[in-house]
């Protein structure tokens, strides 16, 4: 965490609970507003100007852009423990496939004839056996003289060239040694392969097998790399990423605009309301509480109408997946309290409802952010399934079931979560935020706040994103701090000039 986070977390430290997490939230909101002018006269006041345009040389671009395709890069494998190298197809259809087919098809039939002449051609053979040959040694570590001794012995091209012109060439052989090395060299998911490749006799055939096996194996030998170097790169890679942009900031020294207008927006925004006075608070805890309401912010972005920071731009899909799963959650939390409140004791505590609906409503609403999404129809669809699952539940225990009215009320009510500005939702929306600001807020993340009422049913996938959000904003905090301190350092300096 920067230093900040170690100098605050113990002022800002609060236990959050169903009754006092309000609170958290208002005196996290106070010390921004001790230190922030209420009500500050233009919302964009430290909006910044445009530099003045800077001409670069061609190489400068291209330089600039080789290091941000790298910087991405570095920062994928660190932040996604998934990350895998893949391999690359043209689409399918496109003229680069269709190039690349008849290229391959024309070769194999060129040596196929090779094969077949009488005397046989071993030439494109031969250069087969050489590409081989190099990609057997790419797979050697440094320590591996015996195997590479092995390699350099049985694939000597100069003696096969020479065997291939004196017709003592056994090809087979050649094929067999250098099956038994990928065998030696593979992953265990590969054994399938190798065993086909020993059953393959036409020679044509086999060495593109051979070809194809070894595409895969690459493959594994990068995703190994990968995983392998992650634990190093996640060390170097806060410095690493900090001077890349510092390289590209000095090449285009507008490049914080965008983040210094999301920090000061959210001073307007968190200072915009409420009332006057609070706690005091340090410098830095103030930063502190104001940086983490900035990160709630993106999680309410507008990616389609607002630019996003710069400084989170290789992380905004992650924001916006995290944003999507958080809707997702706030309408199940909600639909499940109308439904809990409704049928009051009846359901309450029965073992495998809660699961059972929040389930179904998942399902219903797997598609709510696709552009084919109808939320009339899935909400009714929603509330009639929830009428249903009531119906048999309340038989099925010896209650009465629900009057026409008040299954009707019911749905309405449901159909009614909807709407964003549904009081329910809301409130459900609120809660949430408050969850993850005391996540946040917490001391290096040791222990998660006390859940808020309501967000029982989601608690699993709830936390699951907070931990994700508290992993990329600590880090994104590690790497961008000097530049973070100094922006928020003018913001808090402006507000107090102001209340002056």
């Amino acid at each position: 965490m920067p230093k900040e986070s170690d100098e605050s977390s113990k002022e800002e430290q609060s236990k959050i609970d169903k009754d006092g997490a309000e609170n958290t939230v208002e005196t996290s909101e106070e010390m921004i507003r001790k230190s922030i002018r209420r009500n500050t006269p233009s919302p964009h006041r430290l909006t910044p100007q445009s530099s003045p345009p800077r001409f670069v040389s061609v190489e400068e671009l291209m330089e600039t852009a080789k290091g941000v395709t790298n910087l991405a890069l570095a920062h994928e494998i660190v932040m996604n423990s998934a990350f895998q190298v893949k391999p690359y197809e043209p689409g399918e259809g496109s003229l680069e496939k269709q190039v690349k087919e008849i290229m391959h098809k024309a070769f194999w039939d060129c040596l196929e004839s090779q094969l077949n002449d009488d005397p046989p051609s071993y030439s494109h053979a031969v250069t087969l056996v050489g590409e081989i040959k190099e990609t057997l040694l790419s797979f050697l570590l440094p320590g591996q003289s015996r195997l590479r001794g092995q390699i350099e012995e049985a694939l000597d091209l100069s003696l096969i060239q020479q065997e291939a012109e004196n017709r003592a060439l056994d090809i087979n052989k050649v094929a067999k040694f250098i099956i038994d090395m990928m065998g030696t060299f593979c992953a265990p998911l590969r054994d399938e392969d190798i065993k086909q490749l020993r059953e393959i006799t036409d020679i044509v055939p086999l060495f593109k097998s051979i070809f194809a096996v070894l595409d895969k194996m690459k493959i594994d030998m990068a995703n190994f790399a990968v995983s392998s170097l992650r634990p190093h790169l996640l060390q170097q890679s806060v410095e690493y990423e900090r001077k890349k942009f510092q390289e590209f900031l000095e090449k285009q020294p507008n490049a914080l605009d965008f983040t210094q207008k999301w920090l000061q927006d959210t001073a307007d925004y968190v200072t915009g309301g409420g009332t006057e006075g609070g706690a005091t608070c340090t410098p830095n805890s103030a930063q502190l509480s104001l940086h983490n309401h900035a990160y709630l912010r993106l999680l309410k972005w507008d990616h389609d109408a607002e630019s996003f920071p710069e400084t989170l731009l290789m992380d905004q899909g992650r924001f916006q997946e995290m944003q999507q799963e958080l809707e997702q959650l706030a309408l199940v939390a909600s639909v499940l309290l109308i439904v809990y409140n409704s049928a009051g004791e009846a359901i309450s505590g029965l073992p495998g409802l809660m699961e059972r609906l929040k389930k179904t409503i998942k399902i219903l609403l797997a598609e709510m952010h696709t552009p084919s999404f109808n939320a009339d129809e899935t909400f009714a669809a929603v509330a009639e399934k929830m009428c249903v699952e009531l119906r048999g539940c309340l038989s099925q225990h010896g209650f009465s079931p629900f009057s026409s009215d008040r299954e009707n009320t019911l749905k309405g009510q449901i159909v009614a979560a909807k709407s964003a500005d549904n009081p329910i939702r809301k409130v459900i929306d609120s809660r949430i935020q408050m969850y993850l600001l005391g996540f946040l807020e917490s001391s290096a993340h040791r222990c998660a706040p006390a859940l808020p009422g309501g967000l029982t049913p989601i608690s699993k996938e709830l936390e699951e994103i907070a931990v994700k959000l508290g992993r990329l904003v600590t880090f994104n905090k590690l790497v961008y701090s000097p530049f973070y301190h100094k922006i928020l350092q003018d913001i808090l300096k402006q507000g107090e000039s102001l209340d002056v």
